[in-house]
C-alpha cells in the first residue's frame, strides 16, 4: 500500500467491538486476566495499551520498520535511546543538535561520565575519522535544528557501522513522508511527535523506530522500565494527525518554496538557510534523499537587533516555540529554543530567525513577512 493509505489504515483495523472506525481511546490503567499469565497482551498501560499499539504500528509502517516505540516526548525518547550506552562511551552528534538534546547531554549524562563530542556538520564528509573504538552511537538531525544543515545519511551509516557504532537519525524536520533514513542505512529513526506528525501544536509525544530485534527488545524493556509513554488520549492525537500528515507536508513544502524564495531575494536577508535552494550547500544531498524539502526556513537578519524587531512584529507568523503544526510560527532559536547552548562554540547566531512554515496562504505569509521586515529595519536603525 502506498504511504497515504497505510497512514490512515495501517494498524487502526475497525474496532472488534463495536465496528467504529477510528481506534478508540483505551483510557484504562488495567485489564482484567482469564487466568494467571492470561492477559491477551494487555495487563497494565504502562506495559502496553491498544491506542499506543496502533499508533506504534502506524508510524512503523510509515518508517519502513519493524519495530515502533512511542514516548511521552521528544526527550523522553532520547533519554531512552541514551540508556543504550554506558559511562565512558562516545557518542558523536552533529553540532547544531537541538537545544533541549544538548541540555541533556551537557548537564545530566556528560557529569555522569558520558562523552559526547560535536561535529560540525561539513565535518560528516570525514566522519570516519572522527570516530573510534568508544564511539557507540553517531547521533545527527537532518536538516538540522536550527541552521538546517544536510548529511548524506547513507555515507554517516557506512561510516558508523564501520566503526562498530550505530546511526540513529532525528527525522522530526523531515518525517517519514519526505525522508526515510532506515532504508538508507540508519539504525534508530527518533521523532517528536509533537512537531509535524501530531501536527495541529496540541500534544507532546515522541517515538522510536528500528529494524534490530536486539535494539528493539532493548527499547521496549526501557520504555516499560523507565515508563516515559504517552497515555492514550496522547497517543490517539498523534494518530489521527498522522492521517493527513502526506498532504499537509505536501503544502508545507509549497508554502516553504514560496517564503524561501521571497527571503533569498530580498535585500535585507543576509542569507537564507533552505535545503531546498539551489545554493544550499546541502541541496544535492537533500534532494537524494529526501521527496521534497520541508517546511523549515532559517534566515540571517542584518543584526540580532534586527532579528528581534523582526519576530516581533509578524502578525501570521506567531511568536512562539515548537514547530510543525498547521499555523505558522516564527522564533529567534538564540534565546528561545537553542538558549541552552549559548556558551557552546557551536551557539546559535544571535541573528538567525527560525520559521515554520504553515498552511496559510502563501500570498499571506510573504505579505507578512515584506511588512516585519520594514518595520523591523526602521526599528532597528541607529538613532
Amino acid at each position: 500500500m502506498d504511504f497515504e493509505t497505510r497512514a490512515i489504515h495501517e494498524g487502526q483495523e475497525p474496532d472488534p467491538a463495536t465496528g467504529a472506525v477510528v481506534v478508540p481511546i483505551y483510557q484504562t490503567s488495567t485489564y482484567v486476566q482469564e487466568a494467571v499469565g492470561d492477559h491477551k497482551g494487555y495487563d497494565y498501560s504502562r506495559v502496553a495499551n491498544p491506542t499506543r499499539t496502533a499508533l506504534q504500528l502506524c508510524l512503523a509502517s510509515l518508517e519502513g520498520a519493524e519495530h515502533g516505540i512511542a514516548f511521552s516526548s521528544g526527550l523522553g525518547a532520547v533519554t531512552t535511546i541514551m540508556h543504550l550506552v554506558s559511562p565512558g562511551d562516545r557518542v558523536v552528534l552533529i553540532a547544531d543538535v537541538y537545544g533541549g538534546v544538548y541540555r541533556m547531554t551537557s548537564q545530566v549524562y556528560e557529569p555522569k561520565g558520558y562523552v559526547f563530542d560535536y561535529l560540525p556538520a561539513p565535518e560528516f564528509a570525514n566522519l570516519a575519522e572522527h570516530l573510534d573504538e568508544h564511539t557507540r552511537i553517531v547521533w545527527i538531525e537532518t536538516p538540522s535544528n536550527p541552521m538546517l544543515n544536510v548529511v548524506d545519511i547513507r555515507a554517516a551509516a557506512e561510516a558508523a557501522h564501520a566503526a562498530g557504532a550505530i546511526l540513529v537519525v532525528d527525522n522530526t524536520f523531515a518525517t517519514p513522508y519526505l525522508q526515510r533514513p532506515l532504508e538508507l542505512g540508519a539504525d534508530i529513526v527518533v521523532h517528536s511527535t509533537t512537531k509535524y506528525l501530531g501536527g495541529h501544536s496540541d500534544v507532546v509525544g515522541g517515538f522510536a523506530a528500528t529494524n534490530d530485534p536486539t535494539i528493539a527488545e532493548r527499547l521496549y524493556f526501557l520504555q516499560k522500565s523507565l515508563g516515559a509513554i504517552p497515555g492514550p488520549f496522547d497517543a490517539w492525537l498523534v494518530l489521527r494527525g498522522i492521517k493527513t500528515l502526506a498532504v499537509r507536508m505536501r503544502q508545507h513544502c509549497v508554502n516553504a518554496h514560496a517564503v524561501a524564495g521571497f527571503l533569498d531575494r530580498h535585500p535585507r536577508v543576509e542569507r537564507v538557510l533552505y535545503p531546498g535552494l539551489p545554493t544550499h550547500p546541502g541541496h544535492t544531498i537533500a534532494a537524494r534523499q529526501m521527496r521534497d524539502f520541508g517546511g523549515m526556513i532559517s534566515f540571517l537578519a542584518e543584526s540580532e537587533d534586527e532579528a528581534l524587531a523582526l519576530v516581533a512584529r509578524t502578525r501570521v507568523f506567531q511568536l512562539a516555540e515548537s514547530l510543525g503544526g498547521v499555523e505558522s510560527l516564527i522564533e529567534h532559536p538564540a534565546r528561545m529554543t537553542h538558549a541552552s547552548t549559548a556558551d557552546a562554540p557551536f551557539a546559535a547566531p544571535s541573528n538567525l530567525v527560525r520559521l515554520s512554515v504553515g498552511l496559510e496562504s502563501a500570498e499571506d505569509l510573504v505579505e507578512d513577512l515584506e511588512v516585519a521586515l520594514a518595520r523591523a529595519a526602521v526599528v532597528a536603525e541607529p538613532g
